[in-house]
């Protein structure tokens, strides 16, 4: 598994296993518990969730599917803007920390900007640090003007993370964010790298599948994967889909195939505001 380096020295897988909707219905619970476990047996050891996911019913699917695995798991979860206090940090830290069953989080992120003034969310997220319940902390759809505020609070340098929308008709980061984080060494976390599923269905992308012997699925993941510093966490709850999204990382797109793909999906070409859906 190929890793980012965060600037404190972590090394990050970049491939993981999102969770986002999950939660959501009892129904789905233990096929979504066994698709995680399964990611975790082929080899996977970043989990993203958040304590918005199922309003925390993720959380304690992951904490399920963990088990014994937890030393060995990059785990990152997000606070709610409307929680990111400094006190109300601390707290719903120590929540998903319960529903996690687990005594520290890898990665603690602000999920969005909320009216909370961000130097007492990064005062809590400096404080949790500080008391071993979090390794490092970041931030969620933040845009460049977002980052550029979070640089002048105190320790607002610290931010290891920004996840964002980015997948193949989502490329607006491309613009300036995505330069901007890597000049800082913020890792970027790309959530939702399949879109939401007709993506999958352009010629494009199969023809280049078919060259490859994989699915569609991992063309596009390797194409996220191809930029510096990028992790990505698909969410998957089939065992096909999973197994079809690893094969993203013994996917190496050529230039021709990278070519094709800026044709039929075109990279920005003005600013536009950052996706979130």
């Amino acid at each position: 598994m190929r890793t980012v380096t965060l600037k404190d020295g972590v090394k990050v897988p970049v491939f993981g296993l999102g969770t986002w909707r999950m939660g959501e219905r009892t129904s789905a619970r233990a096929a979504e518990v066994a698709a995680l476990k399964l990611g975790l047996e082929l080899g996977v050891r970043l989990i993203d969730t958040a304590e918005m996911y199922g309003e925390g019913v993720a959380e304690e699917i992951v904490g399920e599917a963990m088990g014994g695995l937890r030393d060995s798991i990059y785990l990152v979860s997000k606070v709610y803007p409307h929680n990111a206090s400094r006190k109300g940090t601390l707290a719903a830290c120590e929540r998903s920390l319960k529903r996690l069953k687990t005594d520290r989080l890898d990665l603690y992120l602000l999920h969005w900007r909320g009216s909370h003034p961000l130097a007492e969310t990064v005062e809590g997220f400096e404080a949790l640090q500080k008391a071993g319940k979090i390794v490092s902390w970041g931030v969620s759809n933040f845009d460049v003007d977002d980052l550029d505020a979070l640089g002048g609070v105190p320790d607002g340098g610290n931010c290891a993370s920004n996840q964002v929308l980015y997948h193949l008709g989502s490329r607006g980061i491309e613009w300036r964010l995505l330069a901007k984080c890597q000049a800082a060494r913020i890792m970027v976390m790309a959530y939702s790298p399949l879109g939401q599923g007709a993506l999958l269905r352009k010629p494009a992308l199969g023809k280049i599948a078919a060259k490859h012997a994989c699915e569609p699925a991992a063309v596009a993941l390797a194409w996220v994967l191809r930029q510096k510093g990028v992790i990505t966490i698909p969410k998957a709850t089939q065992p096909e889909h999973v197994r079809a999204n690893i094969k993203a990382l013994d996917v190496k797109l050529d230039q021709d195939d990278l070519a094709a793909l800026d044709s039929a999906f075109p990279p920005p070409r003005r600013a536009r505001p950052l996706d979130m859906t």
